[in-house]
């Protein structure tokens, strides 16, 4: 079945940096589009980042553009997002998913304090 494991969260200041990694398993992690979302306490899931099967093509939320970078392994199955800059408005759960399957990981948090 699809699994996705996400890790990388934690406690930074404002300013630091963070990269979160998610391992996926169960699909064709290759011929997939992946994402990146992230929640809020009290607010909707949000779309951060979004990056094609080849990592070819990347594309992101107007809120983390210029400070965040989506990349993926195919040879490992993972996807990362680079988060640097990160600012106490990123405070989120943040998850990946398959762009095309409706399956989620468990999330990993992600707090900045100021």
């Amino acid at each position: 079945q699809v699994q996705l494991v996400e890790s990388g969260g934690g406690l930074v200041q404002a300013g630091a940096s963070l990269r979160l990694s998610c391992a996926a398993s169960g699909f064709f992690f290759s011929r997939n589009a992946m994402h990146w979302y992230r929640q809020a306490p009290g607010k909707q899931r949000e779309l951060v980042a979004s990056i094609s099967s080849t990592g070819g093509v990347t594309n992101y939320a107007s809120s983390v553009k210029g400070r965040f970078t989506i990349s993926r392994d195919n040879a490992k199955n993972t996807v990362y997002l680079q988060m640097n800059s990160l600012k106490p408005e990123d405070t989120a759960a943040y998850y990946c998913k398959v762009a095309t399957m409706d399956y989620w990981g468990q999330g990993t948090q992600v707090t900045v304090s100021s």
